[in-house]
């Protein structure tokens, strides 16, 4: 039986969304810096989610260190402090807490948070991030919503908070992107199957693929379709053809409405 899925804030549909924040030269993705400046823009946020080796949900898109700081090893491997004490490249910012970007944001853009498979897999093994989200959301007012590439965690988000509205990050998972995946979990995933079940509202599909007809079925029953990641003022028109809303970087967007 499908679960009652709680509605995409309108918020989310009304202003475009700022990829890892609204990051460029001096404010690296995901960081403080980017967020601040998304909210003075007046755009909504997207973000990654990973934990720390003690469990706290970690603001930070990879799997590993070396890209956006100075360190190697993995995000897992460390606590939550001394990640916090880690630069990011490019700036002066830090890794921030999923708490620390909240007391940033206090409501005033939509923030969509999207947790991250630890292992590439897709697989069942979930568990850690989700209750970690779930405790720094604990009381946060604003308008946020949950996504996963990965139906598992959208689903122990449904059972851990069911009220907060959740959705899937979709793509064509094709091989050369997804090297860790199996294909047939690659091929399974590709059609949407899981988004019923999940209680799911909406969608992020990646937008070379908007164009698949299980994304125009799943709008024809009502999931709104936000899209991933449009990089020029021409690709965003086109994906808006058919996306409700697009998620953007490396431009500057039409302006956000109130």
């Amino acid at each position: 039986m499908s679960r009652t899925a709680p509605a995409l804030p309108q918020g989310f549909l009304d202003r475009p969304i700022a990829h890892r924040a609204f990051h460029g030269a001096g404010r690296p993705e995901n960081s403080m810096s980017a967020i601040r400046a998304a909210i003075e823009a007046g755009f909504g946020i997207e973000i990654d989610v990973r934990a720390s080796h003690d469990g706290a949900a970690m603001v930070i898109h990879d799997a590993a260190l070396d890209r956006l700081t100075r360190e190697r090893g993995l995000v897992a491997s460390r606590d939550a402090a001394a990640l916090q004490a880690l630069q990011l490249i490019g700036s002066a910012d830090t890794i921030p807490t999923l708490e620390q970007v909240l007391d940033l944001v206090a409501g005033r853009v939509p923030l969509l948070i999207e947790i991250k498979d630890h292992d590439y897999t897709l697989g069942p093994n979930v568990g850690v991030v989700e209750p970690a989200v779930v405790r720094a959301l604990e009381g946060y007012a604003g308008p946020v919503a949950v996504m996963s590439f990965n139906p598992h965690a959208v689903s122990e988000m449904a059972r851990l908070a069911p009220d907060l509205p959740r959705g899937l990050v979709t793509c064509a998972f094709e091989p050369q992107d997804w090297p860790d995946l199996p294909a047939r979990t690659a091929a399974r995933l590709r059609e949407i199957p899981d988004y019923d079940n999940l209680g799911a509202s909406f969608i992020s599909h990646e937008v070379c693929d908007l164009d698949r007809p299980r994304v125009a079925e799943l709008q024809a029953q009502g999931a709104k379709i936000l899209c991933w990641t449009t990089r020029s003022p021409e690709e965003e028109a086109a994906a808006r053809r058919i996306a409700d809303n697009v998620t953007f970087e490396g431009y500057l967007p039409g302006p956000a409405t109130a």
